[in-house]
């Protein structure tokens, strides 16, 4: 999947979503947590093995014994040297050993969905970290396209002042503060630059991408939606759904289940036994009259069936000790429960007052931007008219540059709560 997508991606623009497919699809940390996952269906599928099929075993031996040993056949004393072989079958399951089987798979399988959980966590965890890397390129693409549109306006604004102090119209001094306004905005589409690819560096980082290939973005940001999601609402659907409160839960759900069967282990233990076997002798380098190899197989033949219980008397109260320490881990993971719902509430709380207040930030940027782009226009005319001094006019720019980054950066912040919100709420980073 990974290569796939890395073929398809290289050499066009990528989208957000793109991005989050793409570094999910490379991420070591999802092949650590996947290998997890095979680990827990391998002990669910041992744990169905154990609960429902026996265990089966054969053997075979071969030997020569030399000196005093006794006839088979006639079960008295012989020192003839003489050759023994055998084989034996035997089968046993356990009937009843506390629910231990039966609890081990309920575990298992909670194990399992652990495991699964987990790895949609890591999921999330990678696509947020995309998001706001992605963000902040976009956010300094745009940036260096507005400074490098300044450095075009600065640079005509000296030549149009140069040519002024050669007929007079304006002096050496505002020439000079022109070249030092330029020698600004060069330095700050030169930061903004070096910020652009640093931030570029660090999202192909997150993704895995090829250091050999250059990770082309669309940096148009899609309509968006100003969401409102009820505070309320949102906790209630976090307590319910979110992966770590559900992976704390069944946590403690196993851990009761292992109480369970430490209790229950103090009970006697049950199990049944069947087996067969077969053997053959003879004595070599004598004349006897044995029954053939296959005759004797078949003539020894024997088969057992065994029931037996187990009933714990005294182990130095190791099954008490195994119940205390069961119902140590039971508190334990049932506060670590209580603590993990707590911290998904206050999370889910303080992200959407963090998505409001960004939200009113945007809207105060957006205003602010609006108001210095026109004073931004007006100083401009006056500066062209002569009517205001290069200092004035230059301090009317930086305000202006200061407002549309003000503005573009709260824009990105308030799509990155928004985003946690939304996530909190059920729906998917790489879906939104």
């Amino acid at each position: 999947m990974a290569s796939v997508i890395g073929t398809e991606a290289r050499g066009q623009e990528m989208t957000l979503r793109d991005c989050m497919t793409y570094a999910i699809s490379n991420s070591t940390k999802i092949r650590i947590q996947q290998a997890e996952i095979g680990d827990a269906q391998v002990a669910r599928r041992n744990a169905v093995l154990k609960a429902f099929t026996p265990s089966i075993s054969g053997s075979s031996y071969a030997y020569y014994n030399f000196g005093r040993s006794i006839d088979p056949e006639t079960n008295t004393y012989v020192t003839e040297t003489s050759f023994h072989n055998g084989y034996s079958v035997g089968a046993g399951i356990t009937l009843f050993n506390g629910f231990e089987a039966v609890n081990n798979l309920k575990i298992s399988k909670t194990s399992l969905a652990i495991g699964q959980t987990q790895e949609k966590q890591v999921e999330a965890d990678i696509c947020l970290a995309v998001m706001e890397a992605y963000y902040n390129v976009v956010y300094y693409k745009r940036l260096c396209d507005i400074y490098e549109a300044q450095v075009v306006v600065a640079e005509a604004s000296l030549q149009k002042q140069q040519k002024q102090e050669e007929i007079g119209q304006k002096s050496h001094a505002d020439v000079v503060q022109a070249e030092a306004d330029l020698a600004d905005r060069r330095y700050d589409a030169i930061e903004a630059r070096n910020q652009y690819a640093d931030q570029r560096t660090n999202l192909a980082d997150l993704m895995f991408w090829p250091v050999d290939q250059e990770l082309v973005i669309d940096t148009e940001i899609g309509v968006f939606v100003f969401a409102q999601e009820d505070k309320e609402s949102v906790i209630d659907y976090a307590l319910s759904h979110d992966p770590g409160v559900k992976i704390a839960g069944w946590q403690a759900e196993n851990a009761r289940r292992e109480l369970a069967t430490a209790r229950w282990q103090l009970l006697p233990s049950l199990s049944l036994n069947a087996g067969w076997s077969t053997s053959y002798f003879n004595y070599p380098g004598q004349d006897l009259h044995l029954d053939p190899y296959r005759d004797q197989l078949r003539n020894h033949q024997g088969e057992y069936i065994q029931f037996s219980m187990s009933i714990p008397i005294y182990n130095r109260l190791q099954g008490h000790d195994n119940i205390a320490r069961k119902r140590n881990a039971v508190k334990k993971m049932n506060a670590q429960y209580d603590q993990k719902r707590r911290e998904v509430a206050s999370e889910v709380q303080r992200a959407v007052q963090d998505r409001d207040g960004a939200l009113a930030a945007y809207e105060q940027a957006l205003r602010k931007a609006s108001v210095q782009e026109e004073a931004y226009q007006l100083n401009a005319k006056k500066m062209e008219q002569g009517l205001i001094s290069s200092i004035e006019y230059q301090t009317a720019t930086n305000n202006y540059l200061r407002a549309q980054a003000d503005e573009m950066n709260s824009l990105f912040k308030y799509l990155i709560k928004q985003a946690v919100v939304r996530y909190y709420n059920g729906v998917e980073y790489i879906n939104q």
